[in-house]
This record gives structure tokens, sequence and C-alpha cells, in this order.
């Protein structure tokens, strides 16, 4: 219980919770549409999806100031692709936010005459362009973490002292393949925080590329996803230490 409440007290915190009940929603009305009779529960449905998604934007309304913050920490990284990526990404995260609450001023009444639709694609962009350097960044932590259980584990075997016999192209394939999915898997299961990161963006990344028309999606897909990243963020926010840290 105290953890919920320390939880429930930060912004952060909230936001996940928002941000899981509003593509919740979203998921759930994708999968009741189809279904006769289920009108109503559907509307509904649509209806907080709307308020809370609204919600959520009041409690982002500082988040420009955080960006800025996570962009001076992530200068003085000293590995230099994580500075670079982070950098930008946050960098990229700070326009988002400012279109976010140039947005959100317009749908209070507050700047009426802003064009709404370019507002959004921009903001579209911009957080799109946080999630691909931030993947980036993950996938170099994963190759590090990869070639480092590679060496682990060819100093632990013997070299076999020849080939099995009818060994071919397709077998070589085969391995290699095995292989990679086994060090990638085994790399991941070791460091959660970096599996917890990369399964966010990868989960983010789809609604932007949705909204800019890149790669469409069906509200299933988007919910899930959007789901699934949030409660992967919710549980960094819940537990610090498997927050994925810059070197």
């Amino acid at each position: 219980m105290e953890a919920f409440i320390r939880f429930t007290n930060q912004t952060q915190g909230r936001d996940r919770l928002f941000r899981a009940a509003q593509y919740t929603c979203m998921l759930l009305r994708y999968l009741l549409e189809p279904k006769a009779g289920k009108e109503e529960v559907v509307m509904k449905l649509k209806t907080l999806e709307s308020s809370v998604s609204t919600g959520r934007k009041w409690l982002r309304l500082g988040n420009v100031v955080h960006a800025l913050q996570a962009a001076q920490q992530s200068m003085r990284a000293s590995d230099l692709v994580p500075r670079v990526c982070l950098t930008l990404a946050h960098l990229n995260r700070v326009v988002y936010f400012v279109c976010d609450t140039v947005l959100w001023g317009r749908s209070v009444g507050l700047a009426p005459g802003i064009d709404q639709e370019k507002w959004r694609l921009w903001a579209a962009r911009h957080y799109c362009c946080s999630l691909v350097l931030s993947l980036l960044r993950d996938l170099y932590e994963v190759s590090l973490r990869m070639e480092q259980a590679a060496q682990d584990r060819a100093a632990g075997e013997k070299s076999a002292s020849q080939e099995p016999l009818g060994y071919s192209v397709a077998d070589e394939e085969t391995e290699w393949l095995q292989s990679f999915l086994l060090l990638l898997f085994r790399s991941l299961r070791k460091h959660p925080p970096l599996l917890l990161d990369t399964v966010k963006n990868l989960g983010d990344i789809l609604i932007p590329l949705d909204q800019l028309g890149i790669y469409k999606s069906n509200p299933g897909v988007i919910g899930l996803c959007g789901l699934v990243s949030s409660l992967a963020g919710a549980i960094t926010v819940a537990w610090p230490h498997l927050r994925l840290k810059t070197p």
C-alpha cells in the first residue's frame, strides 16, 4: 500500500495510470465495436478515453522543464553514443511538449486561431524522432550486452576439434539465428532496465508512425502497444532501480 501511495503521489506515476486507462479504453472500444448491442458501452469508453486524454495534458504542462533538465544531464554521459542519442531525444521531447502545450491551449480556448492539424503534425514528428533516437540508444546498449555475453560464452566453451558430418550452409544459418536469439534473450534477461526501456519505446513508436501515416495501424494495435508501454513505464516509476541509467 505504501508503494502504491508513493507511486500515485508522483506526477509521472499518475500520468502512467491515466495513460494505461486511456489505451485500455481504446483497446476495449476496438474489441467491442463489431459486437451488436454494445453501442452504449462503446460510446462511454470513447468519452472516458477523451476525458483521460484531456486530464493527461494537465499533467504534462510542466514536462518542458523536466525534458530540458534531462537533456543537460545526458550531455554529461561518458559514452558518446548515449550522449548524442539521449541529448537529441530529450531536445525533441522539449519541442514535442511545447507543441502539446499549444494544442492544450487550443482545446481550452486560449488560442482559438491555432492551426490544430499543423501543430499535431509537428508534435508527432518530434515525438517520433525522440523515440527513434531512444531506440537507437537501446539497440546500442543491447549490442554491447550481447557482445559481452558472446565473449563470456566463448570463454566457457571448448572449441570442437572438427565439424560434424553433413554440415551445410543451411545448418550454419540456422545455428547463427538460434545463437543470435539466445544471446539476445540472455542479454535482456540479465538487464531488466534495458528490457523495460526497449519494450516501452517499441510500444510507443507505433503511435507517431500511425499519426504520420508512415505505418498505419488500427486502434486495437495502438491500444495494446500503448497499454504495454504504459505498464513498462509504470514499473520504472514504481521501482526506480529498474530505470535505465545513463552511463
